[in-house]
């Protein structure tokens, strides 16, 4: 059986690291964690749908604390979900597995600081050579509509950080328009979560219907709480 030489060439490298990530993964950890893997190969019993955007820099595992098959990640530019009566993709067909197959029944939507769809998005001429892009954040065309309403006094940093929240408020409504969410949401059997990672910091901000803002989460004396006064700025 005749083998193919990898290419050792220096314009390889960063795919040379992956090989040994692949080959330290399957010697090392995987021969380690042999029953953990074993139960995985059998079936996916995650936690929550995590819907995040396609950024390097967001590892949904790594922020919350999470092993593989605990959570259903979905991705793409700017954590998108389309409005299900405009349009029916891969995003919606994979909400609607994990939640009729595999009994989802928490939702997050997570969007994060120094975001380049939504730079793309406040910024469309500078999507002149992209026109993929362009297409795709049209599904985000309302948050840029509530921005121009609500938000065109702001300078600009303090716009981007507010149409990430407001994205991340926009994508959860589109959610409520699939229909297998729709009707879980009505009988309240699901529920839809909006954070926003802040990278620089390492908070994650989540939504709070009552206070209308996204708020930084603490450790106290009941649990997991919400504190308030302490939420990301919508204004400077």
């Amino acid at each position: 059986m005749l083998r193919s030489k990898i290419r050792t060439s220096k314009g390889n490298y960063p795919v040379l690291r992956l090989m040994h990530g692949l080959h330290q993964f399957e010697k090392e950890v995987h021969t380690s964690n042999q029953d953990f893997f074993a139960r995985l190969a059998q079936k996916q019993s995650p936690d929550a749908i995590f819907i995040t955007c396609s950024d390097s820099r967001i590892d949904p595992n790594l922020l919350t604390g999470t092993a593989p098959g605990e959570l259903f990640i979905i991705r793409n530019a700017g954590n998108i979900v389309p409005d299900y009566n405009e349009h029916i993709g891969g995003e919606a067909a994979s909400i609607e597995f994990a939640i009729e197959v595999l009994g989802v029944k928490d939702i997050i939507v997570c969007g994060h600081s120094q975001c380049g769809a939504i730079r793309g998005l406040l910024n469309p001429d500078s999507l002149t050579e992209m026109p993929t892009v362009s297409q795709w954040l049209k599904h985000a065309e309302r948050t840029k509509r509530i921005l121009s309403d609500n938000y065109h006094e702001q300078d600009s940093d303090c716009v981007h950080n507010i149409a990430v929240q407001e994205n991340v408020l926009v994508q959860m409504e589109n959610l409520r328009t699939l229909p297998c969410i729709a009707r879980k949401v009505m009988k309240r059997e699901i529920e839809i979560h909006g954070w926003v990672y802040e990278i620089e910091s390492g908070r994650v901000y989540i939504y709070d219907p009552v206070d209308e803002e996204f708020l930084p989460i603490t450790l106290g004396k009941n649990g997991y709480e919400l504190v308030s006064g302490d939420g990301l700025p919508t204004s400077v």
